[in-house]
């Protein structure tokens, strides 16, 4: 009988005693541009992010890391408004940042090429806002036509703190790439600008959504 149940579990889970070594080095990252833009409103919204990563594993199937990179994110609209005169108003929000991401990383054994893991990271971000507006007035008259045109510039620091904890599954091509995949995430984030009066924006997340699955590959330092 124990031998009818030791076959059923290799049978089911494969070579799950497969470990990850310590000492294990692996390098992975984030690379994205998105652009949306919506001819009904005028509104464009481009976003970029880069965030090489670096893993370290200080024991088995633990492993510990950090991420830095950078961010953008653009938001351009135009308006118009009136006839005469007519006000067409150009603004523009810029959002940059630089990010900074430690994280540790547990894996379970699924098989022998096959893992599951939560990662809990604190994500990071200094970066600034700047906004930036420009309207022209065109008024016809039977004397002839004017222009005029005003801009306004501001600008403000921000910070950006959260903490994550993020389930998904990491796949063994061979022993040197992988492929992941993360399935949503639980966590808290909190925002300031840093100027005077600015309060705090604290935002909750807990959840598991099948929409926002995410992939990457990374490669690994096989020892």
């Amino acid at each position: 009988m124990k031998k009818i149940l030791l076959a059923g579990a290799v049978a089911l889970f494969g070579l799950s005693n497969a470990q990850i070594a310590k000492g294990t080095t692996y390098v992975s990252g984030q690379l994205g541009y998105t652009q949306n833009e919506n001819n009904n409103t005028d509104v464009k919204v481009e976003s970029f992010k880069i965030l090489p990563t670096v893993g370290y594993f200080v024991n088995t199937n633990l492993a510990v890391g950090v991420g830095v990179g950078y961010k953008n994110d653009n938001t351009k609209k135009t308006e118009s408004t009136g006839t005469n005169p007519l006000t067409i108003t150009e603004g523009k929000v810029t959002e940059s940042a630089i990010v900074v991401a430690p994280f540790v990383r547990k894996y379970w054994t699924i098989g022998e090429k096959l893992y599951i893991f939560g990662q809990l990271e604190v994500p990071m971000a200094f970066g600034q806002n700047k906004v930036e507006g420009t309207s022209t007035t065109t008024l016809t008259t039977p004397a002839g036509t004017t222009t005029s045109v005003s801009s306004v510039s501001d600008k403000s620091n921000f910070t950006s703190i959260g903490v994550n904890i993020k389930p998904g599954l990491d796949y063994f091509l061979n022993k040197n790439w992988t492929i992941e995949a993360t399935i949503g995430e639980f966590g808290y984030n909190t925002y300031k600008q840093n100027v005077d009066g600015a309060k705090r924006v604290n935002d909750y997340n807990f959840g598991l959504n099948l929409t926002s699955v995410t992939f990457g590959v990374k490669y690994v330092f096989s020892k």
